[in-house]
């Protein structure tokens, strides 16, 4: 982080340090968002493959970007303003994501391939309506909508960032003082409910604060399919422990020397020559891939 803040540091120095700053805030606040939801998702599915954005919500994202850009248009947006559009996005992302989760755990139970089945059957609906949508764009339109389906850590204003800072933070608080109670639900519902732990209680408030994260991720970068379950496999294997008071602190460190570090090599040694976004989906995505195929071959 001091050396993202630092290196060849010249010119209008005030100006650099606030742009630096605020790309900075963005993704240290991504990195706990992603992170610490795909941690929660996956203690409670009890499977590392599992990640919440694999249940269609990037598509989701897009099909909102689209349905805004279609129906209000660019100018309509703009009366909206920044926060109003964020907040906007993450209300109806939380919706979603509680709803669909919930009906997950609550009528089908936690099943692979059902739900890979349901995330790729909502992923295929959204996607569509948003092609049959982005056809009737006019250019200009479409060119700004664009701009906004790609994850980038630069276009956040200063007050969404503040807005996201202080939900981040609340739910740090929360997370952290259940993080005992997270160690008995990874060992599953029948032994949770047996050490005496009020599973369906615990669990609806854990997917909600999930539904909060990913939306407030989405909402702050646009979409990064696989960044969560990167880092926390990394966390898994660096940390070497299953209990959360250091897998929590773990995954957030991890997904903060990803991003910042992977900012500051492309920035300083690759020239910008591509986008940290799509080598992270690239890895992430290939990581996937093994993780199905491991599974597959037991």
């Amino acid at each position: 982080m001091v050396l993202f803040m630092t290196i060849n540091l010249s010119g209008n120095i005030g100006y650099i340090l606030q742009h630096r700053g605020l790309i900075l805030a963005t993704m240290l606040l991504v990195a706990f968002a992603s992170g610490i939801a795909t941690l929660l998702f996956q203690t409670v599915t009890n499977n590392r493959i599992l990640t919440p954005s694999v249940m269609g919500l990037e598509t989701l994202f897009i099909l909102i970007q689209t349905v805004l850009i279609f129906f209000i248009d660019a100018n309509g947006l703009k009366m909206l303003g920044s926060v109003g559009q964020f907040i906007c996005e993450a209300a109806l992302l939380v919706l979603f994501s509680t709803f669909l989760y919930r009906w997950l755990l609550g009528r089908i139970g936690v099943n692979l391939h059902m739900v890979l089945l349901v995330g790729l059957v909502c992923g295929t609906l959204f996607r569509s309506v948003s092609g049959l949508l982005q056809r009737l764009l006019e250019p200009g339109e479409f060119a700004i909508l664009q701009s906004r389906i790609f994850a980038t850590f630069t276009r956040a204003a200063p007050e969404i960032i503040a807005i996201a800072a202080v939900v981040v933070l609340a739910v740090a608080l929360v997370v952290w003082r259940m993080r005992h109670s997270l160690d008995v639900i990874a060992l599953g519902r029948d032994m949770s409910i047996g050490l005496g732990v009020a599973w369906r209680r615990r669990v609806t408030l854990i997917l909600l604060l999930v539904s909060l994260l990913v939306a407030l991720s989405t909402a702050l970068v646009g979409p990064l399919t696989f960044f969560g379950l990167l880092v926390a496999n990394l966390s898994y294997q660096l940390i070497g422990s299953h209990r959360h008071h250091y897998l929590l602190p773990g995954v957030v460190l991890t997904g903060i020397i990803t991003l910042v570090g992977g900012q500051v090599i492309l920035e300083r040694v690759l020239h910008m020559a591509g986008s940290l976004s799509v080598v992270i989906e690239f890895v992430g995505g290939a990581l996937f891939l093994w993780f199905l195929i491991k599974k597959a071959a037991v």
